[in-house]
């Protein structure tokens, strides 16, 4: 009973925030509604700095909410399926993730940049944009700022990669007879799922191709997601290890155990389907992740001072339009050299 009087008050106000936001992400996918949560969020506290009576729920929101809804993300993905129908396009996506994560850490070194935004974004660049960062910032211990600056970034280049991405692909002449080439170069190159088939679905528009590149970008944006997997699980053990300094090591602390139930319900999903299950059983747990998430940003938007990410946001702006650059440049690279374009 205490918990709840210390707690509903906060997590309320992060679902009123979230039900909009929410419906405004439907009505305009490329922003989403995790943008719009956190903007509405950092808006808000401008002018409700002294939250009282809702802070505590509002700081749940943003730690609890938010694992519990990247465990509910594992049941959006068949390992098996993924697998397979990825394979095609694994190296470049092995590069990809590689390469954007080289370059945070090197920015992260030679710019003085922080080192937990740098890992967020080149996360989240590399993998996959929002969900990638709500993954990866419980792990890291990264505070309600810097997941808000990451996410931004982020939002920021998903939005001219939607735009500019089917442009850009016209010009160099990928295939326009199949989605093939098109497809895995957006879901190599762009890092979150709305700006992915959003720029599909796009060239399908231009080409008349119905969706065989949408199709095709989804399968190989699953696959890159399943590097959520190991990364998160890394970091932790490196920064249990950072934070212990030669201390016992912590296997409970290294691997958290909301990545491990991420990882188990991937793998019940996994079963279902093989055993016949019908996929759409787990739709309604797949929104309620994608809900959970936009109400965390809501409560990660509310602990942020908007004034502070902005003076402190050309670093951050410069590390992912590298991360961007070269993540789009290695793929267009490895497709040449494989025959793909």
């Amino acid at each position: 009973m205490n918990w709840i009087k210390k707690n509903l008050p906060g997590i309320l106000v992060c679902l009123a925030i979230a039900t909009p936001a929410w419906l405004l992400g439907k009505a305009l996918p490329v922003i989403g509604g995790a943008v719009f949560a956190i903007l509405f969020g950092m808006v808000i506290t401008l002018f409700w700095e002294e939250k009282k009576g809702s802070a505590s729920g509002i700081k749940w929101t943003s730690k609890y909410i938010l694992q519990t809804a990247v465990v509910l993300l594992g049941f959006g993905m068949d390992l098996q399926v993924v697998v397979k129908t990825g394979r095609q396009s694994l190296p470049i996506i092995i590069c990809t993730i590689s390469t954007s994560l080289l370059l945070a850490w090197l920015l992260h070194k030679s710019l003085n940049i922080p080192g937990k935004i740098s890992t967020l974004i080149g996360v989240g660049s590399s993998i996959c944009g929002g969900s990638a960062v709500a993954a990866t910032a419980p792990v890291i211990d990264a505070d309600d700022d810097e997941v808000a600056q990451a996410i931004s970034v982020i939002f920021f280049f998903n939005v001219l990669a939607a735009i500019l991405f089917p442009i850009f692909g016209k010009l160099l002449g990928f295939d326009q007879t199949s989605g093939t080439s098109f497809g895995i170069f957006a879901g190599t190159a762009i890092n979150d799922t709305s700006s992915v088939t959003a720029a599909a679905a796009t060239w399908d528009s231009m080409f008349h191709l119905g969706s065989q590149t949408l199709d095709k970008a989804v399968t190989v944006k699953l696959t890159r997601t399943l590097a959520i997997i190991p990364i998160t699980l890394a970091l932790g053990y490196f920064t249990a290890k950072k934070e212990q300094r030669g201390n016992s090591f912590s296997l409970k602390r290294a691997f958290p155990a909301f990545i491990l139930y991420f990882v188990l319900a991937s793998l019940i999903t996994t079963f279902a389907l093989a055993n016949g299950v019908n996929a759409n059983v787990f739709l309604p747990l797949k929104e309620l992740s994608k809900f959970m998430i936009v109400m965390a940003m809501a409560a990660i938007g509310l602990n942020s001072n908007i004034v502070k990410l902005v003076k402190s946001g050309a670093k951050p702006l410069l590390l992912g339009a590298s991360c961007w650059a070269g993540i789009t440049a290695v793929s267009l690279l490895l497709q040449r050299l494989m025959g793909l374009w």
